[in-house]
């Protein structure tokens, strides 16, 4: 089973490819460091991997954006297979990144503190159509439901958003909207947050 690896961590990756290869059970078809090369893997490959395991972070970029361009290339190719599940490995393991990466399509999300044993039992669980998230996770996600259905889907994003330290600009480029729609929707975020900076968003 082909296992495609987007992580630019060597010595993680390291660890991960040998715990999967000593099954015998696994081959990890290739690693990318970026998203670009995680794309060009899939698009000069002449089948999609049987599973792939993805960082949040991937020097300045995020993660989250892989499942968009999965989708797209997908797309593009007709592609009426099922697309491989996507296991999100992160040390990025706050709710509203746990539910987003959900949202968007990941079959799973595993802390990074996990071991050896986790990791494997994840694996099994989504390959069997089932989701995973690490008890942690789902604790953290249950504490919080509340303070996540506050927010529109559109308001999440830009959470995100500024979670990874981009500006309004970067925002509204990445949503296609302008400036001073972001702003609004920050604003907001602060009046049903209470929060009055972009420093206290980032840490919910």
């Amino acid at each position: 089973m082909e296992v495609l690896l987007i992580d630019d961590h060597p010595m993680l990756n390291a660890g991960i490819v040998s715990i999967l290869e000593n099954t015998g059970l696994f081959k990890i078809c290739a690693q990318a460091g970026s998203l670009k090369q995680a794309m060009s893997v899939i698009e000069e490959s002449d089948s999609l991997p049987s599973l792939i395991i993805l960082d949040l972070m991937l020097g300045e970029e995020s993660g989250l954006d892989f499942f968009p361009m999965l989708d797209n290339y997908c797309r593009s190719k007709k592609i009426s297979a099922a697309k491989p599940p996507v296991l999100v490995c992160s040390a990025l393991a706050d709710s509203f990144k746990v539910q987003t990466a959900l949202k968007l399509g990941a079959a799973g999300f595993l802390s990074k503190t996990g071991g050896k044993a986790e990791l494997l039992k994840a694996i099994d669980t989504i390959l069997c159509g089932k989701v995973y998230i690490s008890g942690e996770l789902n604790l953290k996600i249950k504490e919080n439901s509340s303070l996540y259905a506050k927010f529109s889907q559109r308001e999440i994003d830009v959470i995100n958003l500024l979670k990874a330290n981009k500006t309004n600009k970067q925002i509204a480029d990445a949503l296609s909207i302008n400036v001073r729609t972001v702003e609004n929707y920050i604003s907001k975020i602060y009046f049903k947050t209470g929060f009055s900076s972009r420093e206290e968003v980032k840490k919910l």
